[in-house]
């Protein structure tokens, strides 16, 4: 090869990267600068939320290795203590025997409150995992137009119908699917979850068409996300239950154009899973 074409390929990524204009480099450099620190963002909170639940799971077992001990002490206390009683012609071996079971029954009982406790502290350690993972998800939308809270052991996701519809329809927009498709993302990574979708109005009346009231028109929304969710982003039917709350579930006084806004909403709640916790009752 002649040294003229050595000189040239050499030449040529510098001549390339000088036609690049200096704007959009440092544009691009912005950029990316602004990505590593929202993945790094995202980093540390998925390892906070992962040493949570490791922290829940290891006090849990150290609850139940502690709480199995003192139910053995008490079981031995509490023998040794009616033995003494039979011994001494307190009580006779069948009253004996009678304390005994209700004894037992108690310690039984206090397990078994333990146990409901340690079930309730892992759900609620799942649901701050699956509000993080949603939160990563969505990224930085503003406040009022999208959020994601856990109230009372429930995880509510609550959009602005002004991210989701047109003034007074029904029909989904464009950037409503690709928030609906961020949520249905980490929605389909928990296939045993279930979910409602919940429509909500404000409280002025409203009539078009085939629809009557805000009752028809929050069931709309409602079934319209839900076909968003199952033939955009193949979440199973079997897994979403639709509905219409009208206006009569307002977080906001309907008095002000900005309280009317916060009542038009959609809101997805993750179901609690009660098959579970009545398996968790069930047992005796």
């Amino acid at each position: 090869m002649k040294l003229r074409d050595i000189l040239l390929a050499l030449s040529l990524p510098v001549i390339l990267f000088s036609c690049v204009p200096t704007r959009k480099f440092k544009a691009s450099e912005a950029k990316y600068s602004a990505l590593s620190s929202q993945y790094a963002d995202l980093q540390s909170k998925l390892q906070d939320c992962q040493r949570t639940m490791r922290d829940s799971t290891e006090a849990y077992n150290r609850r139940s290795t502690v709480n199995e001990e003192r139910v053995e002490g008490l079981k031995q206390n509490n023998s040794v203590l009616l033995n003494q009683l039979k011994d001494l012609s307190v009580i006779t071996g069948s009253q004996a025997e009678s304390i005994k079971k209700s004894l037992d029954n108690i310690g039984a009982k206090d397990a078994y409150i333990q146990d409901l406790q340690s079930a309730i502290a892992r759900k609620d350690s799942l649901n701050m995992a699956l509000v993080m993972n949603l939160k990563g998800a969505i990224g930085n939308l503003d406040d009022k137009d999208i959020n994601i809270k856990v109230e009372k052991g429930v995880v509510y996701i609550d959009i602005s119908d002004k991210l989701l519809f047109e003034s007074g329809s029904y029909d989904v927009t464009a950037r409503a699917k690709e928030v609906l498709g961020k949520v249905a993302k980490v929605l389909n990574n928990q296939p045993e979850i279930e979910f409602l979708v919940e429509g909500h109005t404000d409280s002025n009346p409203y009539r078009k068409g085939v629809l009557l009231d805000n009752w028809d028109l929050s069931v709309k929304r409602a079934t319209a996300v839900t076909r968003i969710l199952q033939n955009d982003y193949a979440i199973a039917p079997a897994r979403i239950t639709a509905a219409g709350r009208s206006e009569y579930i307002p977080v906001s006084g309907n008095d002000t154009p900005e309280g009317r806004a916060a009542n038009r909403r959609t809101r997805i709640v993750i179901l609690p899973q009660l098959d579970q916790f009545f398996k968790l009752l069930e047992r005796k």
